[in-house]
């Protein structure tokens, strides 16, 4: 595997204008490492930002589904566009939040498939319906989802987590992006 991290190049944290540097180093500090997406996308500190903005106006919401049924969104949407950045590191963070070592491989191999309680399977079809051929999304979907028990701002919150990570899949496509190798352990074994 190529050491680099995107065909496109990548910055370094101390590059980054002082509002971005402090935001990416404060999950640096958190997780113990600069995720490569911060690093790829630095050449253009003002996507950056809009990027991180919209990631955690939606990925960071104390309403509404959890922290992991969002991560679960993720990993489906990202595994149905074959984002390998995108299903390693978010199925890491899905590890985490779910504190469940094999649900995000399992959703990620196999999102139909998967056993799933009847939650978290109306999130990933709801997911994989607007994914995998959104032109044929419809009231059938959403009646399914609402049948499920899904909310409303619920239903919207997988919409929108879909919608977003149908374009960061896209990008870490052009950037060939390449996972960063904590991500692989994470939530696998105890952190040292």
């Amino acid at each position: 595997m190529s050491d680099e991290i995107s065909r496109f190049g990548a910055v370094q944290l101390a590059d980054l204008p002082e509002d971005l540097r402090e935001r990416i180093g404060a999950i640096a500090e958190k997780s113990g490492f600069v995720p490569n997406v911060f690093l790829a996308l630095g050449h253009r500190p003002d996507e950056l930002r809009a990027f991180c903005d919209y990631h955690d106006a939606l990925m960071e919401r104390d309403s509404g589904l959890t922290k992991a049924e969002r991560e679960l969104v993720v990993v489906a949407t990202s595994a149905a566009n074959h984002c390998t950045y995108c299903v390693v590191a978010h199925g890491a963070i899905l590890r985490v939040r779910a504190k469940d070592p094999q649900l995000a491989d399992l959703v990620a191999a196999n999102p139909c498939g998967a056993e799933l309680d009847e939650r978290r399977r109306a999130i990933v079809d709801l997911a994989l319906s607007l994914t995998q051929d959104s032109a044929l999304f419809g009231e059938h979907d959403l009646a399914a989802a609402r049948e499920a028990g899904l909310s409303e701002d619920e239903i919207w919150d997988i919409g929108a987590i879909t919608a977003f990570f149908a374009m960061s899949n896209r990008l870490a496509h052009l950037m060939a992006l390449r996972p960063n190798d904590e991500f692989f352990l994470m939530g696998r074994v105890p952190r040292q």
